[in-house]
């Protein structure tokens, strides 16, 4: 796995330098996974037909947390809910 997080912007010689990466890999028996990957570099990948080749993890964004929900009243069962 290789950690694209630092490539700020990444270039063609880039996308060449990383196919290379692919192929010596493959050459050895393992696979180049790329992680964190900017949607500019998924981009570029993609514009260079590589997209089939290349294994890519998109970065993921933070994930948004639900507001917590006001908690519920404890009941008997016959209760009707209150308003």
């Amino acid at each position: 796995m290789v950690d694209c997080g630092s490539l700020r912007k990444p270039s063609a010689a880039t996308i060449d330098q990383v196919a290379r990466l692919q192929l010596d890999a493959r050459r050895s028996g393992c696979e180049l996974v790329l992680t964190n990957a900017h949607p500019f570099l998924l981009e570029l990948i993609g514009f260079v037909g590589l997209s089939e080749v290349l294994r890519v993890q998109a970065r993921r964004k933070s994930e948004q947390r639900k507001e917590p929900r006001g908690v519920e009243e404890e009941g008997e069962l016959g209760d009707p809910p209150s308003r």
